[in-house]
C-alpha cells in the first residue's frame, strides 16, 4: 500500500505531522479521525514512516505486553462477537477499557489495519510479534470458516493452559533454584573471606598441611586473585551461550539436551507434549487440515527437536502416511498416546483423542512438578554434606594434627 504524508490537529489543537499506509488519502482520513486527529492536509509520499531516535527511546521503555493480555483480549473478542458486537466497535470498547498502554497502542493499530481493508488475521500479525504465528493462523482459520468467536474461545482455553503450565514449572523450580543460588553465594563468601584468614593463620604454624587444606587454599587464592578475570570469563560465557543460542544449530542441541536432564528431562517432554497436543486438537477442531496443523503446530512447541520431530511427521503424513505411523516412527510418544492416537484415526476422532492426551499429559506433568521439589531435595541435601564436609575437613584437619604433635609433647 501507498504511504501518505499529513498534517493535521489534535483534539487539544496542537499541529501534528507524520506518514501514515493507506489505500487511499480517504483511508488515511479514516484512520486519523478514529484516532482523534482532523485532517488538514494529506499528500501522497514515496518513504515510509521514519523512526527518530526519540521514537526508539520511547519503544525500549514503554512497558510490554503481557500474557495474560492477550489471554483477556480473547476472552473478550469472543464474549462481544458472541454478543453481535461489530468487531471494530468490539475492539474500539477493548482499546478504551485497556489498562496496558502499549496493549492500546496495538488495539489502536489493528483498528487502522481493518480500516485500511486488511483482514483480522493480517491486522494481528502486523504487531511486531505480538501475537504468535499459531494465534494468527487460528484466526485466519476463523475468518475462512465463519467462526471467529469459537476460535477466540479456544484460543482462550489455550493460553490459559499454556499459562497454567509455565506457572507451574516456575513455581516447581523456585525451591531449588533457590538453594542452588544460597550455596554458590556461600561458596564465593567462604573462598574470597574465609579461607584467606585460617591461611594466615596456618601459614604462622610453619607445618606441611594436609593436601586437602593446601587445596582448598590454592582454590582460595586463585580466586582472591584473578575473581575480575572470572567474573569476566562467566560474563563472556553467559554472552557466546546466548549467540549460540541463537543460532538453529545451538538451539536444537539444547534444547535436545534439555529433554536429556536426569528427572527435569522427562518433565520438560510431557510439558511440551501436552502442548503439542492441545496445539493440534485446537487446530483441528477448527477445520485446519492435518498437514496444515502439524506445520502450524510445531511452531508452538517451543522445542526445536520436538519441533523437528512434528515436521518429519507433516513430512510422513504429506507422502500418505497416517499420523500414528509417524508417531511411532518420531520415538517421542508413549505406548498409551499412540494405542489413543490408532483409536482417534480408526474413529476418525483424532481431535478429541489429541486433547484427551494432552490432558493426561498435563496431569502427569502436575504430579510430577508436586513431587519435583521431594526428589531434588536429596540431591541438594548431600551436594551440600558434601560440600560442608570438605571445608570442615581441610579447615580442621591441620588443628587435628597440631594438637596430636602438641599431646606428643
Amino acid at each position: 500500500m501507498p504511504y501518505f504524508a499529513y498534517k493535521g490537529r489534535n483534539a487539544g489543537g496542537e499541529q501534528v505531522q507524520g506518514v501514515l499506509e493507506g489505500g487511499d488519502s480517504g483511508a488515511v482520513a479514516t484512520q486519523l479521525f478514529n484516532t482523534g486527529i482532523t485532517p488538514v492536509e494529506i499528500s501522497p509520499s514515496r518513504s515510509a514512516p521514519s523512526k527518530s531516535v526519540d521514537d526508539m527511546l520511547k519503544r525500549l521503555m514503554r512497558p510490554g505486553i503481557a500474557d495474560e493480555d492477550i489471554l483477556l483480549f480473547s476472552r473478550q473478542m469472543y464474549t462481544l462477537l458472541k454478543a453481535g458486537v461489530p468487531i471494530m466497535r468490539a475492539l474500539a470498547g477493548l482499546e478504551e477499557s485497556s489498562i496496558n498502554q502499549r496493549f492500546k497502542e496495538v488495539l489502536r493499530s489493528v483498528r487502522e489495519n481493518l480500516d485500511s481493508g486488511r483482514e483480522v488475521s493480517a491486522a494481528l500479525q502486523r504487531q511486531d510479534g505480538v501475537f504468535s504465528q499459531f494465534y494468527v493462523n487460528m484466526v485466519k482459520v476463523g475468518e475462512m470458516t465463519g467462526q471467529l468467536e469459537g476460535v477466540f474461545l479456544r484460543l482462550f482455553h489455550h493460553l490459559e493452559f499454556e499459562n497454567f503450565m509455565r506457572d507451574q514449572v516456575k513455581s516447581a523450580l523456585r525451591y531449588p533454584s533457590f538453594v542452588i543460588a544460597a550455596m554458590a553465594i556461600a561458596m564465593i563468601i567462604i573462598n574470597l573471606f574465609v579461607i584467606p584468614v585460617f591461611a594466615r593463620v596456618f601459614k604462622g604454624f610453619n607445618a606441611k598441611l594436609p593436601w586437602m587444606t593446601q587445596l582448598l587454599i590454592d582454590f582460595s587464592d586463585f580466586m582472591v586473585t584473578y575473581w575480575p578475570a572470572i567474573l569476566g570469563g562467566l560474563a563472556l560465557a553467559a554472552f557466546g551461550f546466548r549467540l549460540w543460542l541463537g543460532t538453529e544449530r545451538g538451539r536444537y542441541a539444547w534444547d535436545k539436551f534439555k529433554l536429556r536432564i536426569p528427572i527435569a528431562g522427562k518433565i520438560i517432554v510431557k510439558a511440551t507434549l501436552a502442548r503439542f497436543a492441545r496445539s493440534f486438537a485446537l487446530a483441528s477442531q477448527s477445520g485446519v487440515p492435518v498437514v496444515q496443523a502439524l506445520t502450524t503446530v510445531a511452531q508452538t512447541v517451543d522445542n526445536a527437536y520436538i519441533a523437528d520431530k512434528i515436521e518429519k511427521m507433516r513430512e510422513g503424513v504429506e507422502r500418505g502416511e497416517s499420523v500414528l505411523r509417524t508417531a511411532v516412527a518420531s520415538g517421542v510418544f508413549t505406548p498409551v498416546v499412540l494405542q489413543m492416537l490408532a483409536v482417534g484415526e480408526e474413529s476418525g476422532a483424532i481431535d478429541d483423542m489429541m486433547s484427551e492426551i494432552a490432558s493426561m499429559y498435563q496431569r502427569e506433568v502436575e504430579y510430577e512438578l508436586k513431587s519435583l521439589s521431594a526428589q531434588i531435595e536429596p540431591i541438594l541435601i548431600i551436594g551440600l554434606g558434601i560440600m560442608v564436609l570438605i571445608l570442615a575437613l581441610g579447615v580442621f584437619m591441620p588443628m587435628w594434627d597440631l594438637g596430636q604433635a602438641a599431646m606428643k609433647r
